[in-house]
């Protein structure tokens, strides 16, 4: 009995399979070797200037927020919300800065109610210098925010230097958003 050669096309079909599975492995062994952290999402907005804004109070006694508000001067923008956990965890942080460094905070109630982000600050403090109500949420839109609390770092230009998705930590605000801040680092 003789043996049928075996046909070009099987072998190609035979051997696709590995060949994707031989680069989808190459994939992914890189993305875990590249050092690149997976939960951190760079902004767009990096080196690019800061959205224009003007936001309503959410205190009568505390000026809304805008754009024009950063006066030449480097500032933190942070978005949260009373009903956001983590923004209560990130909240005696932002109390702390306030205390131990000259630095200008413009908070932004993102879809929160005004008596419910009165209610907080009440509870836990104020470190913001304006608060701004961003109920429908365009602002945060104009920044790239995906989820509260978001932290950015705008420089004396008007520049967004840093980004921080999630709760601002102690060694975020020392290593990254000081200096900064401080003109230590650009």
């Amino acid at each position: 009995m003789t043996e049928t050669p075996a046909r070009p096309g099987f072998r190609v079909a035979f051997l696709l399979p590995v060949i994707l599975f031989l680069a989808l492995a190459g994939y992914f062994a890189w993305a875990l070797l590249s050092g690149r952290d997976p939960q951190r999402v760079e902004s767009a907005l990096i080196g690019k200037p800061a959205p224009e804004f003007a936001l309503p109070a959410v205190l009568p006694d505390l000026p809304g927020a805008a754009r024009a508000d950063f006066g030449g001067r480097p500032v933190l923008v942070n978005f949260f919300s009373s009903w956001c956990i983590p923004c209560r965890i990130e909240h005696p942080y932002l109390m702390e800065l306030t205390k131990n460094a000259d630095v200008t905070i413009i908070g932004i109630a993102y879809k929160d109610k005004p008596e419910a982000a009165t209610r907080l600050l009440q509870e836990m403090g104020n470190p913001y210098d304006r608060i701004g109500q961003d109920r429908d949420g365009r602002t945060a839109i104009d920044f790239g925010v995906y989820g509260v609390p978001e932290t950015y770092v705008i420089d004396a230009g008007g520049i967004v230097r840093f980004r921080q998705a999630g709760p601002l930590t102690p060694d975020v605000i020392e290593q990254e958003v000081l200096p900064l801040l401080q003109g230590r680092k650009s």
